[in-house]
Parts: structure tokens; C-alpha cells; sequence
């Protein structure tokens, strides 16, 4: 019987928790929907991630006006995915901010990847009319982007710490909370989409930065927050392992069709429940091959080619 289209299936409600990290650090989880957050400055706002749609991001805004009418002067987009970007109209947020691949990123595919993610995920996208366009950064950096909080509470640094789920990936670091939000560059049980990724970069040098912050709280780009030392680490390992097994299964097959076999059979047994495992692998695996066969940068995902790479694999 064949599996219902990546995510196209799943439209029941996730059950969505507001955790406060620290005095004015929120993360808004959702049983393995994207996280979302933000963090208090002096007399001011910023937010991470946007959400799929201008209607989702207002409710999101609604549970975080419960404890604060601050301003937003900063929205913070880790990468360039709809789901994370496309809701950034109702935020009115005065500064935009994102390392510069991702706007190049927006400007090459963010047409053919709205249209991508809005068939993989529909529910997500909560009245998808309500979004006014493609959502373009205004201010953009290469290294590191540094926002001072103000009022004694510290700086928040926007960091790049190399190619990994996407060219553009950055991390926001709280140093005086000890606090990352780690967008999808780590997953806390749940499973990778790796269909844009540098599976190589990713699994050594990147992760590697992520981990040398010394994180006690990290928030990933899904599942739950980890909290302590121990669980930071469990996170980053995860999301280390599970690329490392790909790579390893994926560059001993002879075929993209027994590269996504032999790749379900090592990881299902770990991460096989885990959200959006079924739906991603497939994309996964034909990135990963590409990779591994000399495509340097990933090739971009439509609608159309998201349905052949299905029925290749996954049907």
C-alpha cells in the first residue's frame, strides 16, 4: 500500500508548550513542529523564526503577548525554509535578520520552495492566503551579526558556523544565559531533513562549532527542548549520528533506490517514530547521492520533482 505523500497526511493538532528558558528567553514547542522563540532585550523584542504563515505566527505572538508588550525590533531567520519565514509579516518587526546565503537562497528558490514545502505540509500553512510574498531580509551577514540586549542583559550573537541543513544556517547564542537556539542544524528527537543539506560539513565542522558554545540549554529546529549539559550533547550526538549513518549507507549502495533501503533499515530501528522521519528520508537519500556523485550544491526541490523522488523511493 503505498504511503501518503511526505506530510500531506498529518493534519491533526500538535499540542503547543511555552517554555520560559530564562527571565525573558520563550520557546514555543509543538510535538515536533517547528520551534519558534524569542528573547527580551532592555525595551525590546527579538523573535526567532516565523512560522509558515502570517495567521500561525499571530497566534504564536498571541501566547507570547501573555507576558510581554515589548516591541519587536528583531526577527531572526535561521535559514530560508517557508515554514520558517513566510509567516514574518505579522511580526512587524523593524530590522529582518539573516546571513547572507539565505538571502541568496531566497532570491534562487524561495518561489519553487514555498511551493514545495506548502504540498509536503499543508497543515502547516494556516491560511496560506494571508501570506503577502516571499520574505526578504534587510539586514544580512557573513560571520556574525551581535544585537546588545540592553539593561545589563548581555548580548545576543547570530553566528554561522558553516554549511550544514542548508548554505545558510545560523545559530543564536545567549552567553550570559547559557541558551542556543540552534535552528535545524539540531534536531532533539526528532528526525533531519537533509534534502538542502552539506552532509559532509555538517557531521564534522559544523556540529563541532555548535557543540564548542557549551550550551546548557539548547533549542533545536524541532522536539523538545534539551535542558542540562547532558541533554545538549544528546541532541548534537543525535543529530551527528543520524548523518553519519546516512553517509555511510548511502556511499555503499549502487543505486539510489538501495541507498534509501539500506539507509531506512539502519535508522529505523533509533529514529523510525520519531517525527517527520518518513516523510523526509526520501529527499534525504537523493540529496545525499547527488552529493556523495559530485553535485556540489543541492539541486532545487518543486512540487513536481518532491512527487518523483516519492514514487521512486517511498511508494
Amino acid at each position: 500500500m503505498a504511503k501518503p505523500f511526505a506530510s500531506s497526511a498529518d493534519l491533526g493538532e500538535k499540542r503547543q508548550s511555552l517554555e520560559i528558558l530564562a527571565d525573558g528567553v520563550y520557546a514555543l514547542t509543538a510535538e515536533g513542529d517547528p520551534n519558534v522563540g524569542a528573547i527580551e532585550g532592555e525595551d525590546f523584542l527579538v523573535c526567532f523564526e516565523a512560522m509558515a504563515t502570517p495567521v500561525a505566527a499571530r497566534r504564536w505572538l498571541a501566547r507570547l503577548r501573555e507576558h510581554t508588550d515589548k516591541p519587536i525590533r528583531y526577527l531572526v531567520l535561521s535559514h530560508y525554509h517557508a515554514v520558517r519565514v513566510l509567516g514574518a509579516s505579522a511580526f512587524g518587526a523593524d530590522v529582518i535578520v539573516a546571513h547572507e546565503k539565505t538571502r541568496e537562497l531566497i532570491a534562487e528558490r524561495g518561489e519553487q520552495d514555498w511551493a514545495s514545502e506548502y504540498a509536503r505540509m499543508p497543515r502547516l500553512f494556516e491560511e496560506p492566503g494571508s501570506i503577502p510574498g516571499l520574505t526578504w531580509p534587510t539586514a544580512t551577514f557573513s560571520d556574525r551579526f551581535t544585537i546588545d540586549l540592553g539593561g545589563g542583559r548581555g548580548d545576543l550573537v547570530l553566528q554561522y558556523c558553516g554549511r550544514g541543513h542548508t548554505e545558510g544556517d545560523l545559530v543564536a547564542w545567549l552567553p550570559e544565559r547559557r541558551v542556543l537556539f540552534a535552528g535545524d542544524l539540531v534536531e532533539s528527537q526528532a528526525a533531519l531533513y537533509t534534502g538542502d543539506a552539506f552532509h559532509r560539513d555538517w557531521a564534522s565542522s559544523t556540529l563541532d562549532r555548535v557543540a564548542s558554545f557549551g550550551a546548557e540549554t539548547l533549542v533545536g529546529g524541532r522536539g523538545a527542548v534539551a535542558h542540562g549539559k547532558d541533554a545538549v550533547a544528546a541532541a548534537i550526538g543525535q543529530t551527528r549520528d543520524f548523518l553519519t549513518v546516512m553517509m555511510r549507507e548511502v556511499s555503499a549502495a549502487g543505486s539510489v533506490k538501495e541507498a534509501f533501503e539500506r539507509t531506512h533499515k539502519a535508522l529505523a530501528p533509533r529514529y523510525g517514530s520519531w517525527p517527520i522521519f518518513e516523510h523526509c528520508l526520501p529527499f534525504n537519500v537523493s540529496r545525499l547521492w547527488d552529493e556523495l556523485h559530485g553535485v556540489e550544491r543541492p539541486r532545487i526541490w518543486t512540487a513536481e520533482r518532491d512527487r518523483q523522488v516519492w514514487d521512486e523511493l517511498q511508494s
